[in-house]
């Protein structure tokens, strides 16, 4: 496993393994797993899938300065080099891309990629700016390391959607692999942030996946529920544990970030819907999310 720091670095020696390969008659598929770090069984699922169906699989560590705003956790997001190391070489990873601000950023950046009208809901209404900063960045990401494939986790459901519309939009030879959300065998999707819970905090928070699993019931037991229903239904279990204020409770068509009409009946939707919900315990911020099929898995 290699560690590189420097986007030259990494584009001379990833052109020199192709090069080699390519020369043997072989032409290599490389895997990318972009990451802000501090790793845990969730992104060990993503490089295990890279592993699996790549020749070359690339992590990359980056904590992006420009998709925080104002007031979040920029300067106390939590790291763990060492432990991150430890894991992708567990995870059989060849290249380690671990970039600082200064080298992805050396002078302010007046070039930004933006993508409208899926990042105005959700977690987009809440943070402005925040995914012009994720789409920057994983466009940077995407021309340094010319993956032919990049993995990410459902448990961020819009990013996933924003990511997949840009590399539509902007024809970008990449593949998008979806990847499912791991929980905690009591259900807590995994997350960085996590590690900020109290003990009590992160008792409250298992009402996420909870709400969640309701929400699969009736969607599975009622030909008769509508999206105004099924929502207040998630938003009444949540309000009953004392720890948790919504930031949002709302059902979308899926991909397409469409808000759903009260109104409309789940039984009446032909495509997939999107339950996402935002939770602050305490002074964290928790997403979590369901696609409800047709048969409500």
């Amino acid at each position: 496993m290699k560690l590189v720091k420097e986007i030259n670095a990494l584009r001379s020696h990833l052109k020199e393994i192709t090069f080699k390969a390519a020369q043997g008659g072989k032409q290599l598929q490389v895997g990318f797993v972009p990451t802000m770090g501090y790793l845990h069984a969730g992104h060990a699922s993503l490089l295990r899938q890279a592993r699996q169906e790549n020749d070359i699989v690339v992590l990359s560590i980056f904590v992006n300065p420009i998709q925080f705003g104002a007031n979040e956790d920029l300067d106390k997001y939590p790291r763990d080099f060492e432990a991150d190391m430890t894991l992708a070489g567990q995870m059989g990873v060849d290249i380690v891309f671990m970039p600082t601000p200064e080298e992805m950023y050396p002078t302010p950046t007046k070039t930004h990629v933006k993508v409208s009208q899926l990042t105005d809901l959700l977690c987009g209404a809440s943070r402005p700016g925040h995914f012009d900063g994720v789409t920057t960045v994983v466009s940077k990401l995407f021309h340094i390391v010319s993956p032919n494939v990049a993995y990410f986790g459902q448990k961020d459901a819009q990013q996933l959607a924003v990511i997949t519309q840009m590399v539509h939009d902007l024809n970008l030879d990449v593949k998008i692999v979806p990847c499912p959300i791991v929980r905690e065998p009591d259900g807590l999707a995994l997350s960085s942030r996590n590690v900020y819970l109290s003990d009590d905090e992160r008792q409250a928070a298992l009402v996420l996946s909870q709400s969640l699993e309701l929400a699969k019931r009736l969607t599975s037991s009622s030909n008769s529920v509508n999206i105004g229903q099924l929502r207040d239904s998630v938003i009444s279990h949540i309000n009953a544990e004392p720890l948790a204020k919504i930031d949002y409770v709302t059902l979308t068509s899926f991909p397409e970030l469409e808000e759903l009409e009260d109104e409309l009946k789940y039984s009446e939707i032909q495509g997939d819907v999107l339950l996402a919900l935002a939770v602050k315990f305490g002074n964290t911020r928790l997403i979590d999310n369901v696609i409800l099929t047709k048969k409500g898995l």
